[in-house]
This record gives C-alpha cells, structure tokens and sequence, in this order.
C-alpha cells in the first residue's frame, strides 16, 4: 500500500484544508502516516504568517527531504504562493503548489509516484481565484473545524495573509449545512466555523449573504448541538450580526476577536477597519443580547511606533472587557508589507517585556472571570472531549475548560456540570 505523511504549519484553516487532503489521499487508497515516519510522499501545508513560520516552513520541507530522499515532496500553502521561487528552489521540492488548486496536491503525488518527471511549480496569481470545493467527512475529536471562507481583503499594514490567501471568497449555504451534518452524523458534536476573514462570508455570492444568515439557517435546519465561530474582526459583529444571531440555539456564547491592539493610535497605523470604542461596545452589546457570553483574542505588542501609553491602552482594554484568554504576540517585521518601513521600530527585548507584562494581566484577569464562574450559581452543558488527570475533561459553551474528576461518561456526551474550583486556568466541576 503506497503511504503518504503530511503536516501542517500555521491556522486552523490550514488544519481543515490537510484534513480534506488527507481524506482525498485515503479515498485514492493511500494509508496516512505519522509525519517523520517512512513514506511514498511527504506533502508539507506551509505558514507565512512571520518570518519565523518561513523559516520553519523550509525547515519541514527539508526535514521530509532528508528523512526519505526517494519519496515525492510537495509543499504547499500560504509560504509557497508568497515565495514559490524560493520554495521550489529547496533541491530535492518535487511539487510547489501556492493556496489555489490544494487538493491538487493528489493528482500530482500519484503522478510523480507512477513517472518521475520534472519538477511541477502551480502557484498563480490570485486575482480571479474561486473558492476551492472541498469538505472533512469525519474527525478524530468531538469538535470539527468547517472552512467556510478563504481570502481577506484588510491590507492591514503588517500583514502578509492577505496577498498569499487572496480575495475573500465563499462556501455556499447549502454546501455548508450539508457538510455540518455529515459531521455530526459520525459523532461530531461541536462545529467550528472557520475562514481567513470568517465575518466577511457571504460578500461575494450570489445572491449576496451573510454571516448572520448562515448561523441563522443553520439554527433552522442543522442538528448538531453547537456551532462556534472562529475568530472575528470586531467591526463585523455590530448591529446587523447581532440582530441576525440573537435567540439562535445552535450558536455558543463565546467569539474569539481578532482586536490586535487597545491603542486607537496603533489601530489606525494599522489600517484596522474599527477602533478601541467601537470594538468594546460592539462586545458589550453582544454580551448583554446573549447570555453567558466570553471573549477571547488576539493581541499584538510592540508593533511600530507603539508608545507606554498605547501599550497600556491595550493592558486596560483586557481588563475592561474581561477577557477570558488572549492570544499574545509579538510583532514581526514582514518584508514587503507597509510596517516593515515605518519609524519606532521596537527593540525585541522590550517585545519580550511587553508580552511578557500583558500576559501576567490576562493571567490575572482570566482567574478574575473564573471566579464569576464559580460564584454566581450558574450550571454549564460540558461536552466531554477526552479523559485527563483522573477525570473528564471538555469545554462549556462559553469555552471554558471543565475538569469532572471521578466522572466516568463516554467521550462525546454533553454533560451538565455546576462550577466547584478553579485553578487559574481550568473549573473544576461535578455532574448534576
């Protein structure tokens, strides 16, 4: 039996897209590997979101090379289509495909295997790019990632996503719902709906829709227990979204947001589409429509020209809103993109020091939130996701961890559980 190992670097999107992969390569007969194992064909799914996914991206390709020169090595992704040159000039790279025709990937691997032709570079421009058809049939786990959307059209000054991924471009409604509910027929009981700029889905079909009208036809038709959503530019969960979601039953009450600042002034040298005001009543108002909502984000620090006091706008906006986790990073000069030239350029110790600071206070905040959870009286419905330290372990629908110890319910049950302890990072409940 031919056998093909793959691996992914960088989001979730990209996690969705090698699962389909691996699923066309099983559907072709393949057996899937462990990546570092022996192998007929090493496919690598690439990362550009810094210069370090770069590095680490040329790092996995030569790693596969080394591992099994006679193998088929193709590399593909968000760092291919940047840098296809670059990629394609790693000897040993037999296929160098960018983010458009992924699936691809199959035909060109049991090409390669059946003739060993030249070397096969395909990472066009992305200008006329359509959204490429594929879906997941299962998951290994209770929670399934969907792609729903791919492409952004930000042109935030740091960012090199955009111009890899392309323009934003849409999963039709009905290839959606009937993916959720093949999901959920094989046991998937929680579905997270994904894209590179998953709040923009919709703008680009015909008819024209929504977000909003997505989860709302899914809340009508679809029959799996939860939907959450991936993460979310602020300005696009105003007024319209929350009247299109409000009363929905399948939707969780948490929303990752992708804030990457507090600062108004660092928002606009981004070129962010909101600022701190309009991000926080945004969040208040969806917290106040929905009940039990939480919030999670992305925070950037030490970008260009960040002063102390942008620095802290960012510090008191974790604990104005009451962040329940965040994302922090730091900023990382990109080639070609608009930041990468501006003046006040940080030194990275103080990034270090920075992210070192906001991390503490969203450690102190988090444990702040979880002291409402356990105080107020509330129950949570914990979907059990694996057995850990002698107990269960899942999230509730706010996306907080619950630890049951003792409780001995088969993996993928919905339990309702009241709140007991918390650690700091993990409540620890029991089974009511």
């Amino acid at each position: 039996m031919r056998t093909v190992a793959l691996y992914t670097l960088g989001c979730k999107v990209s996690q969705y897209e090698t699962e389909a992969i691996a699923e066309r390569f099983r559907e072709r007969g393949f057996l899937v590997v462990p990546f570092g194992s022996p192998a007929d064909a090493y496919v690598i799914n690439t990362c550009t979101v810094t210069e370090e996914s770069d590095r680490k991206s040329r790092k996995v390709i030569r790693r596969a090379i080394a591992a099994s020169p006679s193998a088929v090595v193709a590399a593909l992704g968000c760092y291919t289509q940047r840098a296809s040159r670059e990629a394609a000039a790693i000897a040993g790279v037999d296929i160098v495909i960018g983010t458009e025709g992924k699936l691809s990937v199959v035909d060109l691997v049991e090409q390669k295997l059946k003739e060993r032709c030249g070397q096969i570079v395909s990472a066009p421009p992305l200008d006329g790019a359509k959204f490429e058809k594929m879906r997941i049939t299962g998951a290994p786990r209770t929670r399934a990632y969907v792609k729903i959307e791919d492409g952004c059209e930000c042109r935030c000054t740091y960012c090199a996503i955009a111009p890899a991924r392309g323009p934003v471009r849409s999963k039709s409604p009905e290839d959606v719902i009937d993916e959720v509910e093949a999901l959920y027929s094989t046991g998937t009981r929680e579905i997270v709906l994904t894209g590179i700029e998953t709040g923009s889905y919709g703008i680009d079909l015909d008819p024209r829709t929504s977000l909003s009208e997505l989860i709302a036809e899914l809340d009508r038709r679809a029959s799996c227990e939860r939907i959450r959503l991936g993460s979310m530019a602020p300005e696009l969960v105003g007024r319209d979204f929350l009247e299109g979601v409000r009363g929905a039953r399948i939707l969780a009450p948490h929303l990752h947001m992708s804030l990457q600042s507090g600062s108004d002034r660092v928002l606009a040298r981004m070129k962010r589409r909101y600022n701190r005001a309009r991000a926080i009543e945004n969040m208040y108002k969806l917290r106040e429509a929905i009940p039990g909502m939480q919030f999670t984000c992305d925070l950037m620090v030490g970008f260009p020209g960040e002063s102390e006091s942008d620095f802290a706008d960012t510090v008191d906006l974790v604990r104005e809103v009451g962040m329940l986790s965040c994302h922090v990073f730091a900023y990382s000069r990109r080639a070609g993109t608009p930041a990468a030239d501006y003046d006040g350029q940080i030194e990275e110790g103080e990034k270090r020091r920075r992210s070192r600071e906001l991390i503490r206070v969203v450690g102190e905040v988090r444990a702040s939130v979880l002291d409402g959870v356990v105080g107020d009286g509330s129950t949570h419905t914990v979907i059990v996701e694996e057995e850990r330290e002698g107990g269960l372990f899942g999230h509730s629908e706010s996306f907080v961890e619950f630890l049951i110890p003792g409780a001995r319910v088969p993996v993928g049950d919905a339990v309702r559980v009241a709140p007991v302890s918390h650690n700091g990072e993990t409540v620890v409940g029991r089974i009511i």
